[in-house]
C-alpha cells in the first residue's frame, strides 16, 4: 500500500502542478527548522501592534516554511507538540487539541486566521478542531494570558491557523500556488492538499482543497498499558478459561478504530485597493474517525441468565463487541469577512474580523446514531489602530460572541445553551529609548442561558496587564509582564448533568460558579547574536476560584461522578529554547539546538490531573544550499505530581530524523521531504491525554512529502 501511494502521489506532482499547498514562505533547504532566522517574523495573533518574536516579551512562537511542512500531522494538536510550553490530548488520530502549559479545553483558543474555530472541540476531548492544519501558511502559538484581545477562553494560551483564504495582496505576476502531497507507513496515510491564488483586475479569486486517509496506526506493543492489563489480570486471577480469552483479546500492534478520513474545500475572493483589501471565503469541511478505546453508550449489560446457551451467549458478546466502536462524523460550513483599510488621519488603520459557522457532529455506536452535537454561532471584531506620536501606539478593539449549542442523544451531557458575549479592548505601547513599555485592558459581559430550563447567569469581567523590557545590551533584552484576568465559566461548566461516554465520567455542572480569577506574572530573557540565540521565560500564576471537574467518589449510570467546582490554585513553570551554529564545514553549516519545558500545576487540596511532565528535545542539523539532514532526541519524563485516583504514565525517549531537497520534476521545483518519526519504535504514552492507558502514540513512522511552488 505504501509503494501505491508514493507512486500515486509523484504522478499527481508531476501532472498537477498548477494546485497549491499554502505556504507563503519561500524556505531554502538550509532553513529547515531553523528557529534563529524565525525569531523576525513578524506576529499578527495577540496584540494588534504587530511585532516579531524576538520582540515579544510573554512565550510566542511561530511554525512556518519548511519546519511547518516538516512537523505536519492530521491534527492541530500533534502538529504543534514540539513546539515551546505545548503539548495535546492526543485522543486518537481524528482528535487531538493543543495544551499550552497544563491548560486545556476552553482555556485554550484555537482561531482560524483571528477568528475561533466555532466548533465543539472545547466541549470533549474526542471532539476534533474544525480547522486543517494541511492549509496553513504558518501557525502562531501564544503561551500565557492571551485574553485581551480573544477573549476570556484565551486564559491559557492562543493558537492562531493562519491560511490565506482571503488574500490580502496582489500575487506575484498574477499567480500563485503550491502543491503538496505526502503518504506514511505507520497508518498507511495518504494526503493531497493544493491552493492557488489568481488575480482578476483588482480582484483575487482562491481555492483550496485537501484530501486525507489513514488506517488504523501501528503501535510498538499491546495498545493498553501494563498497568492497565495487571489490573485487569488481578480481577480475573481466580478464573483461569477468562484470563486466557481475555489475554486473546487483547489489542496488539495495532490501534483500533484510529483511522480517519477528511477532506475539505475553500473558495475566497478579495478586492484588493490603494487602501487596502475586503475579502471573503466559503468553506466546507468534514472529517469522519475512529474513537479508540470503545466509549459506546451501554443501555443493557448481558447477564449470563439472558442466554438459553453459552454459544447464544459468545454470539451476543461478538455482536456487542462490534457496537462499541464510536465513529465520528464532523461537519462545518463556515463562512469569512476579513477587512483592512488604512487612513491618513489620527486613525492609521481600521480592521475586521469576522465569522459565522453551522457546525454538527454525530457520534455513531456502530451503525446506530448515538449523539448529536450542534453549533451555530458568529464572532466579530473591529479594531482601529491609531497612528504613532512620539513612541507611542495604541489600538481600540470590540468584539461580539454568539454561540447556541446543543447535545441530543445518549451522551447528552450538556442541555442546549446559548452564550453571548461583548468585549471591548484596548492596547498601548511606548518606547523610552531602549526601555520599552506595553499594558492592555479589557472589559468582557458573558451570558451563558440553559435553554430547556429557562436559566440564565450573566458575568461581567475586567482584565488588565501591563509590562516592558529593557536592551540591556544590543544582544541581550530582558522583560516581564504581570497581569490579572478574569474567566467567566462555560456552559459546560455550568449547566452539564450526564454521562460522558468518551471521557468515562458523569458530569454535573454548577450553576452557582463564580468568575474565574488569576494573578500572575512572566519574566523574558531573550539573547540573541551572530549564529546563536537563548531565549527563556518563567512564568506563575495564582487563581483564585478556579475551575476543574472533581471526582465525587459516586457511581451514576455506571460512571464515577465527576463535578465541577472551584478552588485556588497554582501554575509555575518554565521553556528554555536555544541554537547555536556549531560548525561551518565548505558551504555547509552544523547547527544545535534544544528546548526544555516544565509546567507545576495544584490546587489547595492536591495535584491537579493530567499535566505534561518534563520535557526535553535536542536536535543536530546539517545543511546546504542542496539538502537538509536533521537528527533530534524527544524525552518526556515520567510523570510524578499525581492527582487522586490518576494513573501514571512512564518516561519515555522518541529519535526523529528528518531530510529535505530540492528537485526538478516537469520543469517544476519540488521540495522532497523525508521523515523519521519514533525510529526506535518506542512505546510513548502522554499523561495529558485520557486515553494514556489504552491509546499509546504511534510507532516507527516512515514519511514521504512532495512540496511545489509556482
Amino acid at each position: 500500500m505504501f509503494t501505491k501511494s508514493f507512486a500515486v502521489t509523484t504522478a499527481i506532482c508531476l501532472f498537477l502542478p498548477t494546485y497549491a499547498y499554502a505556504q507563503s514562505s519561500n524556505t531554502k533547504p538550509s532553513d529547515a527548522l531553523a528557529t534563529l532566522d524565525s525569531l523576525d517574523e513578524i506576529i499578527v495573533t495577540g496584540s494588534p501592534l504587530n511585532r516579531s518574536v524576538d520582540e515579544a516579551i510573554t512565550g510566542v512562537s511561530v511554525l512556518s516554511g519548511t519546519e511547518l511542512n516538516l512537523r505536519l500531522m492530521g491534527t492541530i494538536g500533534e502538529t504543534l507538540k514540539q513546539e515551546p510550553g505545548v503539548s495535546s490530548t492526543a485522543f486518537g488520530a481524528g482528535a487531538s487539541r493543543p495544551i499550552i502549559r497544563g491548560q486545556g479545553g476552553d482555556r485554550v483558543r484555537v482561531l482560524n486566521n483571528g477568528i475561533g474555530s466555532i466548533d465543539a472541540s472545547s466541549a470533549s476531548p474526542d471532539h476534533a478542531v474544525a480547522a486543517e492544519p494541511a492549509q496553513a501558511e504558518r501557525i502562531e502559538v501564544l503561551r500565557g494570558a492571551a485574553l485581551l484581545r480573544y477573549g476570556s477562553s484565551g486564559a491559557g494560551g492562543v493558537v492562531n491557523v493562519i491560511d490565506g483564504r482571503i488574500p490580502q495582496a496582489m500575487p506575484e505576476n498574477g499567480l500563485e500556488g503550491a502543491f503538496r502531497a505526502g503518504v506514511s507507513s505507520v497508518d498507511e496515510g495518504r494526503e493531497i492538499a493544493g491552493s492557488v491564488d489568481k488575480a482578476l483586475g483588482n480582484f483575487v479569486v482562491h481555492l483550496d482543497g485537501t484530501f486525507k486517509q489513514a488506517d488504523d496506526y501501528d503501535i510498538p506493543g499491546y495498545a493498553e498499558s501494563a498497568g492497565l492489563r495487571a489490573a485487569e489480570a488481578a480481577e480475573h486471577e481466580d478464573e483461569d478459561d477468562e484470563d486466557e480469552h481475555h489475554e486473546e483479546e487483547e489489542a496488539f500492534g495495532t490501534l483500533e478504530n484510529s483511522a480517519i478520513k477528511t477532506h475539505s474545500i475553500t473558495g475566497g475572493l478579495s478586492y484588493i485597493g490603494s487602501r487596502g483589501f475586503v475579502g471573503v471565503a466559503l468553506q466546507s469541511f468534514e472529517s469522519q474517525y475512529g474513537v479508540p478505546g470503545g466509549h459506546a453508550h451501554e443501555e443493557e449489560e448481558h447477564d449470563d441468565e439472558d442466554h438459553e446457551d453459552d454459544e447464544d451467549h459468545e454470539e451476543e458478546h461478538e455482536e456487542g463487541h462490534d457496537d462499541e466502536k464510536v465513529t465520528i462524523g464532523l461537519k462545518q460550513t463556515r463562512v469569512d469577512l476579513n477587512a483592512r483599510l488604512s487612513f491618513d488621519g489620527p486613525i492609521e488603520t481600521v480592521q475586521f474580523f469576522g465569522g459565522y459557522a453551522d457546525y454538527k457532529h454525530t457520534e455513531f455506536e456502530g451503525d446506530a446514531v448515538g449523539t448529536v452535537f450542534t453549533n451555530e454561532g458568529y464572532e466579530a471584531r473591529l479594531e482601529a489602530i491609531q497612528k504613532e506620536r512620539d513612541g507611542w501606539v495604541a489600538a481600540y478593539g470590540v468584539q461580539l460572541r454568539n454561540r447556541d449549542f446543543s447535545a441530543i442523544g445518549d451522551e447528552a451531557f450538556v442541555p442546549p445553551t446559548q452564550t453571548r458575549q461583548l468585549g471591548i479592548y484596548t492596547f498601548h505601547e511606548k518606547e523610552f529609548g531602549d526601555l520599552h513599555l506595553e499594558g492592555a485592558a479589557r472589559l468582557e459581559q458573558t451570558r451563558q442561558e440553559d435553554v430547556a430550563q429557562g436559566r440564565d447567569v450573566t458575568f461581567d469581567t475586567l482584565s488588565l496587564s501591563v509590562g516592558g523590557d529593557v536592551h540591556l545590551t544590543d544582544a541581550v533584552r530582558l522583560g516581564g509582564t504581570v497581569f490579572r484576568t478574569e474567566r467567566a465559566p462555560t456552559t459546560e461548566e455550568l449547566f452539564s448533568n450526564g454521562p460522558h461516554l468518551a471521557t468515562d465520567q458523569f458530569e454535573r455542572g454548577n450553576s452557582d460558579l463564580k468568575k474565574e480569577v488569576s494573578t500572575g506574572i512572566e519574566l523574558a530573557f531573550r539573547h540573541r547574536e551572530a549564529g546563536h540565540f537563548l531565549t527563556a521565560n518563567a512564568f506563575y500564576t495564582n487563581y483564585d476560584n478556579y475551575i476543574f471537574e472533581r471526582e465525587t467518589g459516586e457511581i451514576e449510570d455506571g460512571l464515577s461522578v465527576f463535578e465541577f467546582t472551584a478552588i485556588g490554585a497554582e501554575f509555575s513553570g518554565f521553556e528554555i529554547q536555544g541554537g547555536m551554529d556549531v560548525a561551518q564545514i565548505g558551504a555547509s553549516t552544523l547547527k544545535l539546538d534544544g528546548l526544555v519545558e516544565y509546567v507545576r500545576a495544584k490546587t489547595d487540596t492536591g495535584n491537579l490531573p493530567r499535566i505534561p511532565p518534563l520535557s526535553l528535545l535536542g536536535g543536530l542539523t546539517f545543511s546546504n544550499e542542496r539538502y537538509s539532514l536533521r537528527g533530534e532526541v524527544e524525552y518526556v519524563d515520567s510523570a510524578k505530581n499525581l492527582s487522586q485516583f490518576e494513573t501514571p504514565t512512564n518516561d519515555y525517549t522518541l529519535v526523529n530524523l528528518f531530510a529535505t531537497t530540492p528537485i526538478t520534476l516537469a520543469d517544476k521545483k519540488v521540495e522532497i521531504s523525508v521523515s523519521v518519526l519514533n525510529l526506535f519504535d518506542s512505546t510513548a504514552r502522554q499523561q495529558s491525554s485520557f486515553l494514556k492507558d489504552v491509546a499509546p502514540l504511534p510507532g516507527r513512522n516512515f514519511r514521504l512529502a512532495l512540496t511545489s511552488k509556482f
